[in-house]
Order: structure tokens, then sequence, then C-alpha cells
């Protein structure tokens, strides 16, 4: 069974970058077909997808935080990353990474973004 965990600082300093990585265990990154993706929900807020990363390593980010996001991968420790550049307390939210084609969820990780 694939299963994804998060890992990452719970707390940033405003204009800092965000550093996120989710480790995949049960089945590979690259396995076809397969895409990874990245879903925040800040405080009382809905779901927002911020990105996907597909087996290929290509990428798709969220225009609407496309400047600010990079998503990457490294095959050999079977994970993939999320950077958020310039974060604002805006950015406060639970981070969750995901499997797209078996709809495996992460268990989130919370980041908080203060000064």
């Amino acid at each position: 069974q694939v299963q994804l965990q998060e890992s990452g600082p719970g707390l940033v300093k405003p204009s800092q970058t965000l550093s996120l990585t989710c480790t995949v265990s049960g089945g590979s990154i690259t396995t076809s077909y397969y895409a990874w993706s990245w879903i925040r929900q800040p405080p009382g807020k809905g779901l927002e997808w911020m990105g996907v990363i597909g087996y290929g390593g290509s990428t798709y980010r969220n225009p609407s935080l496309k400047s600010l996001t990079s998503i990457s991968r490294d095959t050999s420790k079977n994970q993939f990353s999320l950077q958020l550049s310039s974060v604002t307390p805006e950015d406060t939210a639970v981070y969750y990474c995901k499997a797209l084609a078996i709809e495996q969820w992460g268990q989130g990780t919370q980041v908080t973004v203060s000064s």
C-alpha cells in the first residue's frame, strides 16, 4: 500500500522560503501514470491545490501561485518536494501531499508563518 508522509518546518518567518518534502513508501514516484500533488488548507478555509509533478518529472503549478512555487523530486529517495517563496502569514495552513491516481493522502503537516 502506498503511503505518503510530509515533513518540514512547523514554523517559518515571513519572507522566508518554505520547503516541504513528501516521502513515498510502498510504491515508486516514477510509476507510470502516477502524479503527485501538493494541496493546502488554511485555517477555516477550503482546500487549495498548489501543483503536481508527474511520473516523468513534468510539473504543473496553480497559476495563482506559479511565481512563488517550485515542485521537484528526488527519485533516489522516492521523494517529491514543494518550495514556496516569500511566505506571508496567509500561507499558514496544513499542507498535504497526495497520490492522485489512487487518491492517497499524507497525514498533513501544519505550517505556521509568523515572526
